[in-house]
């Protein structure tokens, strides 16, 4: 008798423990995997994907407490990938196919996991007064883009697609504060930026749309991916079902916003308040019709590469870049953490 007791007391004292250390401050967290998330960019409209998985619970669905950081750039978010700061971002594929092959003997190389922008927004931008209608009329002009400009580093892929002189061509380097400014001054011709970015930045210059002349590279002969979700190495091999988890997180974030793009910039006004609703709309919904909504996405879903486009990208980037070592696009892409097919099939027909 005097033993079940004792026995009772011994389960009892330790159930209690159990339900003490349970209801414990931040202890029902405690197994949720941390992921420090490096952006591109400023909290803009194209930030909300992110943002909105985090405010709806997805990511912590999946017993992950992401914190997301704004960026300077994508050289920078994998260089801060690289570097350990981060686990994961999102940052240009040409950015760290350039990192990695400048930096071969770096022991962490970042690897892309998931194709979010399916076609470079990367455009040229002239004003219709200037008379440049088409590429081969850059030729003689002066253009200009901050140096680290994702179209400006692509250029000699939009030289080689159009069979242009590119010593024909003068470049002014300016900060990207002043590159729209630049243009409206006609300090320069033309300038190189992403397309939600750059005509929205000339729009509250005072430029209409119908006052300027956009030349997409996609739509002028330079089929290259555009921005990615990279994770560092190391986390992805001690951490594979938490990378697994973030993309699955994302895509239903990502498929949340695309369903309604203007619900989803609220996350955006609840991450900085100081942001303009409606020029964010905008712009998430221009980056939705010129990056993510491409007929791949569409027909086969979002997330993944196709071999010999990757392939023949990371040529042409290994060539305009001048990279020190060649690379392989296995060392920059691994689509084996995405979701189901069925999963990523998101995009609205």
């Amino acid at each position: 008798m005097g033993s079940g007791i004792a026995a009772a007391i011994r389960v009892a004292g330790a159930l209690a423990l159990a339900a003490i250390a349970w209801a414990a401050p931040g202890a029902a967290g405690a197994q949720d995997t941390k992921i420090k998330f490096q952006l591109d960019w400023r909290f803009e409209g194209n930030a909300a994907p992110y943002l909105l998985a985090k405010a709806r619970g997805y990511f912590a669905q999946e017993k992950l407490d992401v914190e997301i950081d704004a960026g300077s750039g994508s050289g920078n978010a994998v260089n801060r990938v690289a570097s350990g700061a981060y686990q994961m971002g999102f940052a240009d594929l040409a950015s760290l196919i350039e990192f990695v092959g400048n930096n071969p003997t770096a022991p962490n190389k970042p690897v892309a996991v998931m194709m979010v922008y399916d076609a470079t927004p990367a455009a040229v931008f002239a004003l219709k007064k200037s008379g440049i209608r088409k590429p081969a009329d850059l030729q003689g002009r002066k253009m200009g883009a901050p140096v680290f400009d994702a179209g400006r580093r692509a250029f000699p892929i939009f030289v080689k697609a159009n069979h242009l002189d590119a010593s024909k061509i003068a470049w002014t380097a300016m900060d990207p504060p002043l590159r729209e400014t630049m243009l409206l001054r006609g300090d320069v011709d033309a300038i190189t930026g992403f397309y939600f970015t750059s005509l929205l930045n000339l729009n509250r210059g005072g430029a209409k749309d119908e006052d300027i002349e956009v030349m997409p590279y996609a739509q002028f002969g330079v089929d290259l991916y555009s921005n990615a979700i990279i994770v560092s190495e190391p986390f992805l091999k001690e951490k594979p079902e938490a990378v697994r988890g973030f993309l699955r997180a994302l895509t239903t974030g990502l498929r949340d916003t695309l369903a309604d793009p203007d619900a989803s910039i609220r996350y955006v006004k609840e991450r900085d308040p100081l942001i303009d609703e409606a020029l964010e709309k905008r712009r998430m919904r221009l980056t939705i019709t010129s990056a993510i909504a491409t007929p791949i996405t569409r027909a086969e879903g979002v997330g993944d590469v196709k071999p010999q486009r990757l392939a023949s990208m990371v040529d042409q980037v290994s060539e305009a870049f001048a990279l020190k070592n060649p690379v392989k696009p296995e060392q920059v892409w691994n689509g084996s953490y995405l979701p189901p097919r069925a999963d990523r099939m998101i995009v609205p027909k």
